[in-house]
């Protein structure tokens, strides 16, 4: 793996975080806010925010490295 692997890698990452942080976000906050039966104070919608965070952080550093192993493998990257 050369240096051009790791940067379109840090790249897809850094391009993918934000949606994907704001997607598990909402997805999370409508699930409790359905479970609970009511609206969610700020201390909870912090907290799911630093959770949507954290699991999307491994979720887009793991797709961006298996997309990336895969194109340098087929000959196309």
């Amino acid at each position: 793996m050369n240096a051009s692997f790791y940067f379109w890698f840090i790249l897809l990452a850094a391009m993918l975080f934000f949606p994907v942080s704001n997607l598990i976000w909402v997805i999370s906050v409508r699930r409790l806010q359905h479970k609970q039966g009511s609206t969610l104070d700020s201390n909870a919608l912090r907290g799911q925010k630093i959770r949507a965070r954290f699991i999307s952080l491994g979720l887009v550093l793991f797709f961006s490295w298996i997309f990336n192993l895969w194109l340098s493998n087929t000959g196309n990257g």
